[in-house]
Parts: structure tokens; C-alpha cells; sequence
């Protein structure tokens, strides 16, 4: 069995994963599809850990074993996707049963000269962690293996730059159901989100009780992500699914209730307010919170008294 604390190896063509995966050359060096149902493509041939240069859309039917992503493995359900980016460390299944699906693998200079190129950094799921994967519905697998398949009849055929067009195009379709499903997945996945705001209120009421705030500084987004486990990303495409707010806007917020309190009840002065808070310098706090309220601390005072 493989280590799970093995070397990270760096893989940078797609010619090496084929080389691994002991199939033959892909038809175009900057993109492969990879069909494991008709293939039986052996992933446990891939390093334990990995990172490529590439981006990897993988859209699974069935998995044996579990996928590594970053220090954990996770199991899937069955019509799961997972998007990963260059230089994220991703693996194999640690011990292989067999599995199916499609993955669609391609260097970022396949994009190059497209808009794509430049637009494919602004989805923020290439960034979730694979437990935060998206589950689609059946009619939504649907679409998507619609996608993958003129996709795969395209890179079957002879690449030419008009096929590279059509291929991008399909890229980019895939991507934008992807935005409208994990928009659906928010809303609908009760069990996960409906004490989300509940657990929030409580992270942040915890962090500026406990007097953290004046050795640790602000609450940032990574720490609630952290306490809530999830990724940042995942987190505030959440919140602002479900809130129109995304978690620095609840942080902000926070800091504003707990400010308006501080102000009104105590004698402390605004620079005194700022640090207990975790500001390093009160001006910040006095232009964020004349930022959010059209209020300076020292006018929100005076008006309240």
C-alpha cells in the first residue's frame, strides 16, 4: 500500500500522465479526455500526491476507493464533479477498486488567445475542496455528460483550430452549469446550511468574548472557514447564495454590532474601542465604521446618548 506521507510529485505535460497511466498519447499535447468506463484507466498507476501544472474537470459516475485532496482522502457520491487548478496537490485512490467517469485535463495554454483564458480564474469552485464537490441531480448529469461527450467526439476527431474553438465553447458551457448548479446545491442542501448562519453568529460571538481579538487580531475569513470546515471560498459563495453577503461582509458586520455596543455602553475611547476589537490602528476602525454606518464612533455616540 502506498504512503500516505509520500514525496509530492510535480507533473507538468499531459504526455506524463498518460506515460503513468500506461495508455496510449493523447491526440493533442495541451488536452486529454480520459474515459475510465471504456479505458479502465488504473488510477492507483498516479503518486499518492501530486501536483500538475494543469487544470482537471473530473465528473464521476463511480469511484473505488478515495480521492486525495491536500492532507485528506474523501469518498464521493456518485454523480459528484471536482475542479482542481495548477499547483493544487491532488492523488489517486489509496487503495483501487475500480471506477468510472470522465476527466477532462488541459494546460492553460490551450486556452491561450481565447477569453476564456483569463475568465476561467474568476470560478471560485476550481478552489473548493473535493468534500465540498458538486452533487448533481439526474437530469443535471444529463447536461453534463451532453457536454463531456461532444467534447470527447471533438478530441477525437482531427484537432484543427476550428475544433479547438468548439472544445473551448464547451469548456466554458460546462463551467457556467457548473455556477448555476453549485448556486442550486447552496439552496437546496438543508442539512448543510440551515444552522450555517446560527454556527456563524456563534464563531464570531465566541472569538470577540474570548478577548482574542487583542492578541490574535480581526477574524478573518480563512479562521471562520476554518472553524466551520470549509474552504474560503466555498464559504462565502455560501453566504452570499444564501445572505447576498459574503463572510469578510459578515465579519464586517460583526465588528459593527460589537462596536455600536462597546460605544454605547461603555466609556472606552474610540482608540481603546479599535484595539479591544483588533484593530493595529483606530484609524481603520473609525473609516470602516463611517464606511458602513455614514456615522464617525464619536458622532454613532453623541446621536445615541
Amino acid at each position: 500500500m502506498k504512503s500516505s506521507t509520500a514525496k509530492v510529485v510535480k507533473l507538468e505535460s499531459i504526455n506524463e500522465i498518460h506515460r503513468i497511466l500506461d495508455i496510449p498519447g493523447p491526440s493533442h499535447p495541451l488536452i486529454t479526455f480520459l474515459d475510465t468506463r471504456k479505458e479502465k484507466t488504473n488510477l492507483s498507476r498516479l503518486p499518492v500526491s501530486y501536483v500538475t501544472t494543469l487544470y482537471k474537470i473530473s465528473f464521476i459516475h463511480k469511484l473505488g476507493g478515495k480521492f486525495r485532496y491536500g492532507q485528506g482522502f474523501y469518498d464521493f457520491d456518485e454523480g459528484s464533479m471536482v475542479f482542481t487548478a495548477p499547483n493544487q496537490i491532488v492523488g489517486s485512490t489509496e487503495i483501487y477498486k475500480g471506477n468510472e467517469g470522465y476527466s477532462l485535463i488541459f494546460h492553460q495554454d490551450f486556452l491561450h488567445g481565447f477569453p476564456l483564458a483569463a475568465k476561467i480564474k474568476q470560478y471560485g469552485f476550481f478552489s473548493y475542496a473535493s468534500n465540498e464537490a458538486l452533487h448533481l441531480s439526474e437530469q443535471e448529469r444529463a447536461t453534463v455528460s451532453s457536454i463531456f461527450g461532444i467534447i470527447q467526439d471533438e478530441l477525437n476527431s482531427r484537432i484543427d483550430d476550428f475544433s479547438q474553438e468548439v472544445v473551448i465553447a464547451q469548456i466554458e458551457l460546462l463551467l457556467s452549469y457548473a455556477k448555476r448548479f453549485y448556486k442550486r446545491q447552496f439552496l437546496t442542501r438543508q442539512s448543510a446550511n440551515n444552522d450555517l448562519l446560527q454556527r456563524l453568529e456563534e464563531v464570531l460571538g465566541d472569538y470577540f468574548e474570548s478577548g482574542n481579538p487583542v492578541h490574535q487580531g480581526l477574524p478573518t475569513v480563512q479562521y471562520l472557514a476554518e472553524q466551520l470546515n470549509y474552504t474560503s471560498n466555498y464559504l462565502s459563495d455560501m453566504l452570499r447564495s444564501l445572505t447576498g453577503l459574503t463572510a469578510q461582509q459578515h465579519i464586517h458586520e460583526k465588528l459593527i454590532e460589537k462596536s455600536k455596543e462597546l460605544l454605547s455602553t461603555t466609556t472606552l475611547t474610540v482608540s481603546e474601542i479599535a484595539y479591544e476589537l483588533g484593530f493595529e490602528h483606530s484609524q481603520s476602525f473609525s473609516r470602516l465604521f463611517k464606511n458602513m454606518t455614514r456615522q464617525s464612533p464619536l458622532q454613532f455616540r453623541t446621536s445615541f446618548n
